[in-house]
């Protein structure tokens, strides 16, 4: 037999050249590939003629010869895979689909949105049976044609204008509000504000919080005391100094991204102010508690996201119709000392 034949030459091996080996016919070697009952010494020999070819299934031309056409696969599309939010999403997402007995693709965009609708048209080009989707908020209509499409698809931390998708949230306005309020009743007034890419829903909804708790408390908003429109450790870190170099320096600072929030507290350490100046941040980090002080962060559970927004994808895979549904998870705060700080005497 030929290399090309026994599967180790320039092409793989296919069914007819297990059959032949085998010496059944190529029905044989779908039931046996398949599952399906066939006698004992027939599925030994498909087996083992399978085995010596290196005959590999291709599920994805198989998946279409089934009736429901699924290929048992999902698409996740985040926003940045290294980030740790992004992981730890990633990694929910995964386990979710696992017990489902689901493969799970991704790729990030980096807030890009032709890089996101590449991943999209890669991922329903490969016919994933649905997708799992951290939004840049510009490609809706893609999102929405591939729900026309047959693909469902589910929103996590941010939102689609598309009419068919799902979308699960925390409520990132009521996080911020309750951090502005704690900082307000340990005395501070100058209250300075870090905030991600203008063009990111939740940087938006975080910014509208901070306001709402301003006006709350009856505390004053200084426009000079916000930074937005920044992005990763080092933005925030020069966007702090900027800050903290002012005539009249913030006495408190809330971070509005957890990139942000480590930029925030470098500068803080390198200028020595990081047991003057208060600092909550949206979203827990690592080794947060581990500080001099800790970090006092608004936590999201990234764990209930990704079970919640794969539970949605589960429930109209399964043939769940109706509208578009969101759903809202509750942060909560955890307490470290840096957002304890009671502001300065002199303030």
């Amino acid at each position: 037999m030929s290399s090309e034949q026994n599967g180790t030459g320039r092409r793989p091996a296919t069914m007819r050249d297990v059959a032949t080996m085998a010496g059944v016919g190529i029905a044989t070697v779908s039931r046996v590939i398949n599952g399906k009952p066939v006698t004992p010494d027939l599925a030994e020999r498909v087996t083992r003629a399978a085995e010596l070819l290196g005959y590999r299934q291709d599920l994805t031309a198989s998946s279409l010869r089934r009736a429901d056409r699924r290929t048992h696969t999902l698409g996740l599309v985040l926003e940045d895979a290294a980030n740790p939010f992004s992981a730890a999403l990633h990694r929910a997402v995964e386990d979710a689909a696992a017990e489902h007995g689901l493969l799970l693709l991704a790729g990030s965009t980096d807030e890009d949105p032709v890089r996101e609708r590449g991943l999209l048209k890669t991922f329903t080009a490969r016919r994933v049976d649905g997708l799992i989707v951290v939004p840049t908020g510009q490609n809706d209509s893609d999102l929405d044609v591939a729900c026309r499409a047959g693909t469902p698809v589910v929103c996590m931390d941010r939102p689609s204008t598309a009419p068919q998708v799902d979308s699960v949230t925390v409520d990132n306005r009521a996080g911020v509000r309750a951090a502005v309020k704690r900082l307000h009743e340990a005395g501070h007034r100058r209250i300075a504000f870090l905030g991600d890419l203008r063009s990111i829903w939740t940087a938006e909804e975080r910014y509208a919080g901070f306001v709402e708790g301003l006006a709350e408390v009856g505390c004053v908003l200084h426009p000079s005391l916000v930074r937005r429109g920044l992005h990763g450790a080092e933005a925030g870190q020069q966007a702090t100094r900027e800050l903290l170099a002012l005539a009249h320096a913030p006495t408190a600072l809330v971070s509005g991204q957890n990139l942000l929030t480590v930029g925030a507290r470098m500068a803080l350490q390198e200028l020595q102010l990081q047991h003057r100046v208060a600092l909550i941040g949206f979203d827990d980090l690592s080794l947060a508690d581990l500080l001099e002080p800790g970090i006092s962060v608004i936590a999201q559970d990234h764990a209930a996201i990704g079970r919640e927004a794969a539970s949605l994808l589960f429930e109209r895979l399964e043939g769940e119709g109706g509208p578009a549904r969101h759903r809202v998870l509750p942060t909560r705060y955890l307490a470290r000392g840096s957002g304890e700080l009671p502001a300065p005497e002199d303030s």
